[in-house]
């Protein structure tokens, strides 16, 4: 993400010469066309690859190119060599194109199972599809859309958020460093979101402010009713976001 190559790049020195760069590959989530952006004026000659996996695909299991980076930056790109993915619904039937389902995948470099753990593998696949856990989209050209973790999914009165679609309009805003969105637990809805946010320092920017453009672009429901802000998102070891922990932080 932005944060840490901007991280990264106050460690490097002034004078480090990184002509011989090429490549910088990212994964784990789309990145905000705005980061994309910046990294690239930090960057100008290296080329962009989102590549995405998980550890029971071998890894990389699409490729969004970097001629894709700017047009199709919400996307994780298509499908690598030899690799079929499939979009379900909950019995493990295709959906049509463009409807969010759990993202599914099939091919040789699918691991063959949990080890000692019949009932967690049995519960991973439908038939020889591997279930992703990821909720996503494929458009007509097989570019693929994650939407979050189907466990991350929330439910507000019986209607589906997807909470990356939240975090894509916070983002945009030019104040906001960092975003997460969760569901909470409410005694009449059954969850409401919850937006936690880190702004760039010295940027001002209200509760009241990210709710009016959220109610500006995104559907009643899907606005958050809490807005929390923190110096910092909390990470596990690898950086990525600890959901978890900020349901009732």
């Amino acid at each position: 993400t932005y944060v840490l190559m901007t991280q990264m790049q106050s460690l490097l020195p002034q004078d480090l010469d990184l002509s011989s760069l090429r490549m910088v590959g990212y994964s784990g989530a789309p990145m905000p066309i705005e980061t994309i952006r910046k990294v690239r004026q930090m960057l100008p000659h290296v080329d962009m690859h989102n590549f995405f996996g998980l550890t029971e695909t071998t890894s990389i299991t699409t490729v969004l190119p970097a001629r894709d980076a700017m047009d199709k930056a919400d996307s994780i790109g298509k499908a690598v060599p030899h690799v079929e993915l499939m979009i379900a619904d909950d019995a493990g039937n295709p959906l049509p194109t463009g409807a969010t389902g759990e993202l599914c995948i099939r091919g040789g470099n699918i691991f063959a199972g949990y080890f000692k753990r019949p009932e967690a593998t049995a519960e991973a696949f439908f038939g020889d599809w591997f279930r992703s856990g990821d909720l996503a989209a494929m458009d007509d050209e097989g570019y693929v859309r994650l939407k979050g973790r189907k466990k991350e999914m929330i439910i507000v009165a019986g209607e589906n958020v997807y909470p990356i679609e939240v975090e894509n309009v916070i983002s945009a805003l030019p104040q906001v460093l960092e975003v997460a969105v969760v569901g909470v637990p409410h005694h009449v809805l059954g969850e409401v979101v919850k937006a936690v946010v880190v702004l760039r320092p010295g940027e001002p920017l209200t509760e009241r402010d990210i709710k009016r453009v959220c109610m500006e672009k995104l559907a009643s429901f899907k606005v958050p009713q809490i807005v929390e802000f923190r110096p910092a998102l909390p990470r596990n070891a690898s950086g990525k976001v600890m959901k978890r922990e900020l349901v009732n932080g």
